[in-house]
């Protein structure tokens, strides 16, 4: 497999030292059950390759990016109690930007985009706090929702559901358990009004909420509603990674 200069892990220091890289872009996924027919590393999984795509689109159109090694472990303090859902708590995940955020700040790298792919994670806080400490650009997106999933899928999900489901299809069908394994991914709904409306929120304990870890019926998924939905998306992004690279972060606003 040739080496792609755009992914750090394949990339060796004589190329490093002799390339300048406007943008660095962090995949942050997680580690947790995904209904019954989804591996534990989806999150993870599907975060790795819409980097790695979008910078490659990005890459042939002249962005200088650099995909940095994904995060595996998100935000699963309401699914403690099912094994091996492996918890980073936000502070900690502060900790952790923060210190990469440093590092390639001080090697001159100007712009650190956090491309998120776990609903428990949020660093839009993280982000408020360290950028005034840095002269480092700093910015974050939601992969999936990048683009409306709503033109895609019939019932995208919340989790493991339609749309997750139909992603990991495309890209690692061994991986993925037939959907006659698969629970309904059927959500209890909160007593309360106001959390089932959706303008109050508190953390859900997930197994009180799913019997099966699922949220959203993966039944109607499919490998080319997948390779559809990751196409529009991979796009998008790399149209704005290569935006982003050739912006002046000192000069954003429009008089």
């Amino acid at each position: 497999m040739a080496a792609r200069p755009y992914i750090l892990a394949e990339t060796t220091w004589k190329t490093v030292k002799n390339s300048r890289y406007e943008v660095a872009i962090l995949p942050w996924g997680a580690t947790e059950a995904h209904n019954y027919h989804l591996p534990y590393g989806t999150d993870t999984l599907q975060c790795d390759y819409v980097a790695a795509e979008s910078a490659r689109q990005a890459w042939e159109a002249g962005a200088r990016v650099m995909v940095l090694p994904t995060v595996p472990f998100g935000v699963q303090t309401g699914q403690l109690s099912i094994p091996f859902c492996l918890n980073m708590n936000p502070s900690t995940q502060a900790a952790v930007l923060s210190d990469i955020a440093s590092a390639v700040s001080a090697q001159g790298v100007r712009k650190l985009v956090v491309l998120n792919g776990h609903g428990g994670n949020d660093f839009r806080q993280i982000i408020r706090e360290l950028q005034p400490h840095l002269e480092l650009f700093l910015c974050t997106l939601n992969w999936y929702r990048v683009v409306d999933p709503s033109q895609y899928f019939s019932e995208p999900g919340d989790h493991a559901g339609e749309l997750e489901t139909s992603v990991m299809q495309s890209l690692v069908p061994d991986l993925v358990l037939p959907l006659s394994a698969a629970g309904d991914g059927r959500e209890r709904a909160s007593r309360i009004t106001a959390f089932r409306e959706g303008w109050a929120w508190a953390p859900r304990p997930w197994e009180k909420v799913s019997a099966d870890t699922g949220i959203g019926n993966p039944q109607a998924a499919s490998a080319e509603k997948g390779s559809e939905f990751t196409r529009a998306v991979t796009a998008r992004i790399a149209g704005f990674l290569v935006e982003l690279a050739a912006a002046d972060t000192a000069d954003l606003y429009k008089e």
